[in-house]
């Protein structure tokens, strides 16, 4: 086991690493910027070292200046959180040049899953299921492109190979659009990601968006911990996870789940993962791998009683599996709420200082979050400030839970959307898990 383990990383995952490692008995290195210098994460780690201003390409991406802070405080092990520089093959690779651990997959695994087109490829190879679409990136003959998509059907999407996060997407409704909708994306591909590979896939019409957890070690050995569903989102991003996803059956899930271990073993993945899925009238639908630890990794943990960050650690010292796929049983159902520092109404952001701070606690509930009372929530950042988590038997009394939660949180000072939540949570298409990703953007359209 590692003796000291640096953060490349802030806010509430920072701190996440930080209590995983202090169960391990491990001594924790962070670093931080100038705008974090008095955060709780800082404050808490054994050691701290600061590599720059704000600006995040100037420290939390900058990759020489963390790898120069774990050699000087003589860390055995980097752990890039989510964010930043958890997806970057070239800091993965830098870092295990240096003679220090990535916690993470290889830099081979994340380029691989990092391009849409190549994820895909080696999806379709280990018989994951895939949106119909091209067989990789799209041909520069016009004629084989419009081929393609009559083959698919109209609507479609050309989705940037190296895109991310909701960017590099554009949907086409007919043919006549379709080829400048591709010259146009793959020019903003170019711009945006340093690539102008793109690729096209059927565009679903009302699918729910579910991932499944895995884990994989350096022995062959992989599970996975069941599924959640992401499909509240706004702008492709998530506002409220559960799990398990309502609806699922358990044969789906095992389906499914061990068609993604298989897929882990074949590209000997090593590590926590993220397969995320469009699902649809019964059939999911790979789109993308996240080759690190999820936002949402919380609710998992609730329902499987499985430690995730830890199992991170243990993997990348070597350790094998302390779980088996027997051990794996889903208890009852939870909850994440994202806190963000912006308005309910507009969602614009709102950095500024906290002058009160009070989250909740009880049985069932889990807030991770860097914040108190006096915190500067810095402008710099994803707006991001705690997770509100429940859990209890059934979703009907979880969200019941999550009610009472919401209600008793209090963060003043600044704005936050903690009542876009409370209305959320006694809307009744989301309590019947009558949603699908289109959901909140046209709730917000008809609410808001």
């Amino acid at each position: 086991m590692f003796s000291k383990i640096l953060i490349a990383n802030r806010g509430e995952i920072a701190l996440r690493i930080i209590r995983a490692c202090k169960q391990l008995g491990i001594q924790t290195v962070i670093v931080y910027s100038e705008a974090d210098k008095d955060s709780l994460p800082v404050r808490l780690a054994d050691e701290k070292v600061c590599i720059g201003p704000a600006n995040a390409s100037k420290s939390y991406l900058n990759h020489r200046a963390i790898v120069s802070a774990a050699r000087l405080t003589q860390a055995d092990a980097i752990h890039p959180g989510y964010g930043f520089l958890s997806e970057n093959a070239d800091f993965a690779e830098l870092v295990t040049e240096s003679g220090i651990c990535f916690i993470g997959p290889t830099a081979d695994n994340i380029r691989t899953m990092g391009d849409k087109v190549a994820a895909k490829v080696q999806m379709m190879t280990a018989r994951v299921p895939c949106v119909p679409g091209s067989d990789g990136a799209l041909p520069s003959d016009d004629d084989e492109v419009l081929a393609i998509a009559r083959q698919v059907g109209y609507p479609v999407i050309i989705k940037a190979a190296s895109g991310g996060g909701g960017r590099g997407m554009r949907v086409v409704d007919k043919e006549a659009d379709l080829l400048s909708a591709i010259a146009l994306t793959q020019t903003e591909a170019k711009a945006n990601f340093g690539s102008a590979v793109v690729y096209m896939e059927k565009y679903l019409q009302h699918p729910r968006h579910i991932e499944i957890q895995v884990l994989s070690d350096t022995h062959g050995n992989a599970i996975y911990l069941g599924e959640r569903d992401c499909s509240m989102q706004r702008r492709h991003q998530k506002v409220i996870e559960e799990a398990p996803a309502p609806g699922i059956t358990e044969q789906q899930r095992q389906q499914i789940g061990q068609a993604c271990v298989t897929a882990c073993q074949k590209m000997q993945y090593r590590g926590a993962g993220t397969f995320e899925f469009l699902f649809e009238d019964g059939e999911f639908y790979f789109i993308e791998m996240n080759t690190r630890v999820q936002v949402e990794h919380t609710i998992t943990e609730m329902v499987t009683g499985i430690d995730i960050v830890r199992e991170q650690i243990r993997i990348a010292a070597g350790l094998p599996l302390a779980h088996s796929q027997a051990d794996v049983t889903l208890q009852g159902h939870a909850f994440e709420c994202r806190i963000n520092a912006e308005n309910s109404r507009t969602f614009l952001p709102n950095a500024g200082r906290i002058d009160y701070c009070h989250l909740p606690a009880g049985c069932g509930v889990r807030v991770d979050s860097h914040i108190e009372s006096g915190y500067l929530v810095p402008p710099a950042y994803d707006s991001l400030i705690a997770k509100i988590c429940v859990h209890d038997q059934s979703r009907a009394a979880a969200i019941q839970k999550m009610q009472g939660v919401l209600a008793e949180a209090s963060i003043t000072g600044i704005d936050t959307n903690i009542e876009l939540h409370q209305r959320l949570f006694t809307d009744a298409g989301f309590c019947d898990g009558q949603m699908s990703i289109h959901y909140l953007s046209e709730w917000i359209q008809d609410n808001v």
